[in-house]
């Protein structure tokens, strides 16, 4: 069965799944599976049975093992063409995530050198997660854990090339991004900061109008009738600080907003009134 939102504890894993219908291969063996209890079973190895379009999964005390299999929540033949990107959490630590495919592993994300933030994509047919915990003496809390999202796009390794922000878009694709977007908004860049290091840059966007946002991602400020939020794009894409009103558009990640088509707002106005004139916009909204 479906819920919107479900939050699923067996012994000392727990996951969060955003749609989601779930099945695990011997759920009371979970219990032996922590690191507080049966030292002997170090080295099983336990199947975990996702289906959801995000979520997050939490594992404490590792010790042995987990196979996690992610699956979308309706499955079909085309599933293996989808790409799973996972970000492990800020005090991930006990484990490295490999990729597991016909009994070969691949590192995918290493305890020693794990990036804070990093996202790592790879796609559904290059095998499912196995998640290893680094042998311990001691008893102190740890916490393996990330979220995911499987999505449409075939990447490589990274969120950021899933899609090329920085590529000016055609009139037909700001038309539907304004319907279909996770977000859009009419706002001005109030500042921009640059990481080298994750490659890219975070725009503190000062908003006017809200026209549709998945998240709440942009908030009010006071009674000044302005909102604000910040927004994600590649660094590559060399965002600067300047006047002028946007339409920004794009979509959430991770809880992120992350950038999209973003054109001049005055240029957006230009489009979407010729669409209109001519009975060709995809979707109606206010202009005023």
């Amino acid at each position: 069965s479906c819920a919107p939102w479900l939050k699923l504890i067996v012994s000392l894993v727990t996951v969060t799944c955003e749609i989601a219908a779930f099945s695990l291969s011997d759920p009371l063996s979970f219990f032996l599976h922590s690191g507080l209890t049966h030292e002997s079973h170090a080295r099983d190895v336990e199947q975990v049975y996702l289906r959801c379009s995000e979520g997050t999964l939490e594992w404490l005390y590792p010790t042995g093992a987990l196979i996690v299999n992610l699956r979308p929540n309706t499955l079909s033949s085309s599933y293996k063409r989808l790409t799973v990107c996972i970000k492990p959490l800020r005090d991930s630590r006990g484990a490295s995530i490999y990729l597991e495919k016909a009994g070969e592993l691949k590192l995918l994300v290493s305890e020693e050198n794990r990036r804070p933030n990093k996202v790592y994509c790879y796609g559904m047919d290059q095998g499912a997660l196995f998640i290893e915990a680094t042998p311990k003496q001691d008893i102190s809390k740890k916490i393996t854990g990330f979220q995911y999202e499987l999505r449409k796009q075939r990447v490589d390794t990274d969120l950021h090339t899933a899609s090329t922000p920085c590529r000016p878009c055609s009139d037909t694709e700001v038309l539907l991004a304004v319907c279909t977007s996770d977000f859009a908004v009419r706002g001005s860049i109030r500042s921009v900061l640059h990481d080298a290091e994750l490659q890219e840059s975070t725009i503190d966007a000062s908003v006017g109008r809200v026209y549709r946002q998945k998240s709440k991602i942009f908030r009010p400020i006071g009674k000044s009738g302005q909102w604000a939020g910040q927004i994600k794009a590649p660094l590559e894409c060399g965002v600067k600080e300047g006047e002028g009103d946007f339409l920004f558009m794009g979509s959430m990640h991770f809880g992120e907003a992350r950038l999209g088509c973003t054109p001049w707002f005055k240029d957006f106005l230009r489009i979407y009134k010729e669409a209109r004139d001519k009975g060709q916009n995809p979707c109606e909204i206010s202009t005023n």
